[in-house]
């Protein structure tokens, strides 16, 4: 296992002329709160500027497919970067969204002429999402900052 927030750092194309928008789940918020933090940090890290970072919340991970579909439809961003957690319970209810929601932002990148990143966290545990998302293993928001510019930059 790798740690998600390394990287060559020399290896990202600069991000000052870019525009981002980042659809961010409120659902599990500890955790995609902590995703948001370390992609803007990240975004801004490589030059983009804080007024070129739009931010919207859904109520669910279900919802990061509306949001990002909206979000394609409006001239000027580079790239969209979607965060959620789900993260499994006793039901298949866990199954059904994170299909869900990786079919659609595939559908929604295979359509549109913005890359959309994925950044669904899907884990068995709270404490394996903890670890994603600014833990032992890194933060999953910094590499979508990361896949953001260089396929922006595509």
């Amino acid at each position: 296992m790798h740690n998600l927030s390394e990287y060559d750092f020399s290896k990202v194309p600069d991000a000052s002329n870019m525009c981002f928008g980042i659809v961010v789940s409120e659902w599990n918020s500890q955790i995609t709160g902590a995703l948001l933090e370390g992609a803007v940090k990240t975004l801004e890290k490589h030059g983009a500027l804080p007024e070129n970072i739009h931010v919207k919340t859904v109520p669910g991970s279900f919802e990061l497919i509306y949001g990002a579909h909206q979000m394609t439809r409006n001239d000027g961003y580079d790239a969209i970067i979607i965060l959620g957690s789900v993260i499994r319970g006793e039901t298949p209810h866990f199954d059904y969204i994170c299909q869900g929601v990786t079919y659609g932002i595939a559908r929604l990148n295979a359509e549109s002429e913005v890359p959309v990143i994925y950044g669904l966290l899907t884990t068995d545990t709270l404490e394996q999402a903890q670890e994603r998302s600014g833990g032992s293993l890194g933060n999953k928001g910094d590499e979508c900052a990361i896949d953001a510019i260089k396929m922006a930059k595509f």
